[in-house]
This record gives C-alpha cells, sequence and structure tokens, in this order.
C-alpha cells in the first residue's frame, strides 16, 4: 500500500547537493507518511552511486530531460499517491516540515498546492528569493513574493505569522501538489526546460477554479543558485523567454496584445541597462528570449480543461510592480500599494 506523500527530488550530476542536503530529509520525512524519491535526470557524476549506497529509493530517468519534463515523467510514474512534493536537491528541511503541508491539503479541498517559509540556507535569518513566503505577480507578468521584491529581500519576521495565507503561486523549489491535479492541468510545460514553469502551472491552477497557500509554521532553508548562477546569461534567456510565454499562455485574449506589447518596451529599456551594467552577453540574452519567444511555441493548455482566464487575470496585482519599486521606492512586501 502507498504512502499518502511522494517526495521528489529531481538531480542532475549533484552528488555534493545530495550528501549535503537529502540526510536531513530523510531524518525529518515521517515514514508512515511519505516516500522520499530521487528521480535521476541522466547523471553522468557518481550520484547513482551514492544514492544506491544510502539505501534511498531511486528513479533513473535516463537522460537530462530538465526541471519541467523530469518532474512530469517522474510524477506519472510515482503512482498510487495522493499529494507529490516537488523538493530541490539543494533544500534543507527541518523537524516537523511536511506535516502542516499535508494536514492543510487534507482539510482544504478546493487548494491545488502549498508551500512552506523559505529561508536562506546562505543567510539563514533572510527569506530566500525563489519563493520566500509565497509568490504573486503584477498584471505585467513581474514575480515577487511575500519578502522579496525583485533583488530585495526581507529579514523572516514574526510580522506575518504562521497563519497560512493565499497566494499566486508556489515555489518549485518546495511545493505540495494534488497529484491528480498536477496531472488534470498538464503538468510544468516540457518546452520551458528550466524556470518559472510553476508560475504558468500554478496561474493554471487559477484559472481552473483552485487556490493556493503558503503554510509558514512549515520552514526549510533554500541554497539557492545551485544550478545556475543569477548572472549566467543562459538564466537571464530562461527567465525572460518563459515569462512572455506564461503572459501569452494565461491572459485573457482582450488584454493579451497590449500586455506583450508593452512587455516589448520594458524588456528593450532593460537590455539598454543590461548592455551598460554587465556588458552585451547578459543583454543579448534578453533579445534572444524575444526571439525564441516570437519564433517558437509552448505546450498549449489542454483544450479539453475548463479554465477561466478572467478569473485568474483578477487575482494578479493590479498595480506595476516597476513603478511601485524604483519611482515609489517601495522596496518591501507590506509598503506596495494595495499589497496582496
Amino acid at each position: 500500500m502507498n504512502k499518502k506523500v511522494a517526495v521528489i527530488i529531481l538531480n542532475w550530476n549533484g552528488r555534493d547537493l545530495l550528501e549535503r542536503y537529502l540526510p536531513t530529509v530523510m531524518e525529518y520525512t515521517p515514514e508512515h507518511l511519505a516516500d522520499v524519491i530521487v528521480a535521476d535526470n541522466g547523471s553522468t557524476d557518481d550520484s547513482l552511486t551514492y544514492l544506491k549506497g544510502i539505501g534511498v529509493n531511486v528513479m533513473d530517468l535516463g537522460q537530462n530531460y530538465g526541471f519541467a519534463e523530469g518532474y512530469n515523467r517522474a510524477i506519472r510514474l510515482a503512482e498510487g499517491y495522493d499529494y507529490i512534493l516537488l523538493l530541490n536537491s539543494d533544500v534543507r528541511v527541518t523537524e516537523q516540515w511536511l506535516e502542516p503541508l499535508v494536514a492543510f491539503l487534507d482539510h482544504s479541498s478546493n487548494v491545488a498546492a502549498v508551500q512552506p517559509c523559505i529561508l536562506s540556507d546562505r543567510q539563514t535569518h533572510m527569506l530566500e528569493y525563489a519563493g520566500a513566503l509565497g509568490g504573486y505577480l503584477d498584471f505585467l507578468g513581474y514575480p515577487f513574493c511575500r519578502g522579496r521584491i525583485f533583488d530585495t529581500l526581507e529579514e523572516y519576521s514574526e510580522k506575518y505569522g504562521t497563519k497560512p495565507m493565499p497566494v499566486f503561486w508556489t515555489t518549485g523549489a518546495c511545493m505540495l501538489i494534488r497529484r491528480a491535479l498536477y496531472l488534470k492541468a498538464g503538468g510544468l510545460d516540457k518546452t520551458f526546460f528550466a524556470h518559472q514553469e510553476e508560475i504558468d502551472l500554478c496561474w493554471r491552477l487559477h484559472s481552473m477554479g483552485y487556490s493556493l497557500f503558503v503554510v509558514p509554521s512549515s520552514v526549510v532553508y533554500h541554497y539557492g543558485g545551485a544550478s545556475l548562477d543569477a548572472a549566467n546569461p543562459r538564466k537571464t534567456f530562461l527567465n525572460y523567454r518563459n515569462n512572455l510565454r506564461v503572459l501569452a499562455k494565461n491572459l485573457p485574449g482582450s488584454v493579451r496584445f497590449l500586455t506583450l506589447f508593452c512587455r516589448f518596451f520594458l524588456d528593450a529599456f532593460a537590455a539598454i541597462y543590461f548592455l551598460l551594467k554587465d556588458g552585451p552577453r547578459t543583454a543579448r540574452a534578453v533579445l534572444k528570449a524575444w526571439w525564441a519567444f516570437l519564433t517558437t511555441r509552448s505546450t498549449p493548455i489542454p483544450a479539453e480543461l475548463e479554465v477561466n482566464h478572467k478569473s485568474a487575470y483578477r487575482k494578479l496585482y493590479p498595480h506595476s510592480l516597476l513603478l511601485r519599486y524604483h519611482l515609489h521606492r517601495e522596496r518591501y512586501f507590506d509598503q506596495l500599494k494595495n499589497h496582496p
């Protein structure tokens, strides 16, 4: 008989991270509640040898499918579980990290997915970039978090309390999601490869009529940037291209063209800024992202899926994050005008 949860860690050549972080996952994940599974994306280092040596469940995918398709394949193979927990290999969990997440989903039938409070494993008093206390999106597609706006991070504070709070997106670094809904929604878009694929999925879940929450009583620590450094042009390319794909796929038709039109000019300014600040490689990554967006297609939303794009659109932050941050100097979440 399968347990309720499959904690799936996707690995690609991450022996050092597994050795550093996997022991806490195995120690603090209740055996009666969940199985810990490492899905290996065709590693060429000695990850598989290490994993077999410590006796963890291994799912060998055979090649590198990227974050999105790697998880799709692993979750399809993980049959019989009610919930799937997507967990990055560079996450250090704490005692009682899983139970509050499961309990909240058990008692909230209209909630599709949840995430914990995510702190930085580099600076443990700080909220972490990729998730913090839950994610949001402004109407132009700029993502931010309760605890992180652009590159400005907040210190962890008791002011946000431990009560679960609704969010627009839950981070792929640590997300507990109903397996049946994940599959029904089409999973992560494999054409994204990596970055912002969870925002696309979460937007789709909103369009299907579901909610998402952060459960702050659950706490984990994320190292972050283990796959691609923030300054890597490849990461810039993926973030910009995939963000445009998120908008094109999920915006209502009535606002799609105008939103993308505005983003074209904003991204052109961003490319000029990167050219002056970082040199041509990062600026070129933004231009390549637009070219890739215009010349290639993402996976369409399944035709049989009943979605309401307008209802999900109304959940976006209705102000420009760029203006609030740069012009009005609102650098922290609770300073934002009409914050979520």
